[in-house]
């Protein structure tokens, strides 16, 4: 059974930092591309970045670029995103999916994706 976990959400103040994690089992990991999407209800989901299997390959939305950081440890099945200079339009759910990771990798059909953890950006 496909199964991916978020963690490392939590209420940060603007301009603080935050590290996701997504825990990946029922795979074989290594040749897997992920992706990190986020999402704010009533508004469509946001790819935030995805990375390759190898993993010479990462993307980033323009929306993060410059902030956020996506890596991968493939002997602990986990992507990470480290999330600087964070700003309230930041908050919303984020949940890691597999996808390809490719320059439209937003718009891929998620058949595998976890439930999500929130970031919320306040003072």
């Amino acid at each position: 059974q496909v199964r991916l976990v978020e963690s490392g959400g939590d209420l940060v103040q603007p301009g603080g930092s935050l590290n996701l994690s997504c825990a990946v089992s029922g795979i074989t990991f290594r040749i897997y591309h992920i992706g990190w999407f986020r999402q704010v209800p009533g508004k469509a989901r946001e790819g935030a970045s995805c990375i390759s299997s190898s993993p010479d390959i990462v993307y980033y939305s323009d929306s993060v670029k410059g902030r956020f950081a996506i890596s991968r440890d493939n002997a602990k099945n986990t992507v990470y995103l480290a999330m600087n200079s964070l700003k309230p339009e930041d908050t919303a759910v984020y949940y890691c999916a597999i996808v390809p990771c490719t320059a439209r990798f937003g718009d891929s059909d998620l058949s595998y994706r976890g439930q999500g953890t929130q970031v919320t950006v306040s003072s």
